[in-house]
């Protein structure tokens, strides 16, 4: 296994998901987001910038499986458990982005279709909301923070001290989303958007420390073959 090699490819992956959620959501989705009633064939279409954020997204979810499978085979050696189970947290979280991407293309369906009343455009736009809430807005919390953040503060493939922002970042979304499902906090506010600047930064960081740097010397990695 060429060490390197997988720590950028992982690296560029984890940038891959900023770079396709962050527009999907603030940009693409925006017209389904602020207007559902776009759904009954008033105002302008938003079929080709929701068909945009529904691209971005399946490459989203690409990324996101990537970035487990390249890591996969070097954190079994540090517990294949806990490896294992980051896979399959990851892959849960893309099948709620999945089910909101269904939401956001049946929502242009029902337009183009004549169908769409006002009423259908709010659960559409509602059930693409609680897929988010319960994909990214928990399960990334659980995948890649808390689970994957425990595994390379462990491992040491990467410092410490920005595994702790994982093991931190991780626990904070999920509390909140929890905390939304329960009526306790209001989706969208502040106190959301505060919970999820230490996982922001620890993916973010991650990508650029995997890119730049690589895996940092680790028992784990000992017999494994690692050229430039």
């Amino acid at each position: 296994m060429n060490l390197r090699r997988t720590a950028t490819i992982s690296g560029w992956l984890w940038i891959a998901t900023f770079v396709t959620s962050i527009p999907a959501y603030f940009i693409f989705y925006a017209p389904m987001r602020s207007n559902p009633g776009l759904i009954t064939g008033s105002g302008a279409d938003p079929t080709f910038s929701i068909g945009v954020g529904a691209i971005l997204e399946l490459l989203l979810i690409i990324a996101n499986v990537g970035t487990a499978v390249a890591f996969y085979p070097i954190l079994k050696r540090q517990s294949e458990a806990g490896a294992l189970g980051y896979v399959g947290a990851r892959i849960m979280e893309c099948t709620f982005i999945a089910i909101g991407i269904i939401a956001a293309l049946t929502f242009t369906f029902m337009r183009q279709s004549g169908m769409g009343t006002k009423e259908l455009g709010n659960v559409f736009m509602a059930i693409y909301d609680r897929a988010f809430l319960v994909g990214p807005g928990f399960f990334a919390g659980f995948d890649s923070g808390l689970l994957l953040g425990w595994l390379l503060w462990r491992s040491r493939l990467v410092p410490r001290s920005m595994a702790i922002l994982g093991l931190v970042g991780g626990p904070l979304i999920m509390a909140s989303g929890m905390a939304i499902m329960l009526g306790l906090i209001p989706r969208g506010g502040a106190v959301q958007g505060l919970s999820t600047i230490p996982e922001f930064v620890w993916e973010l960081s991650l990508g650029i420390y995997l890119v730049v740097k690589g895996f940092r010397p680790s028992p784990i990695t000992a017999g494994l073959e690692s050229r430039p």
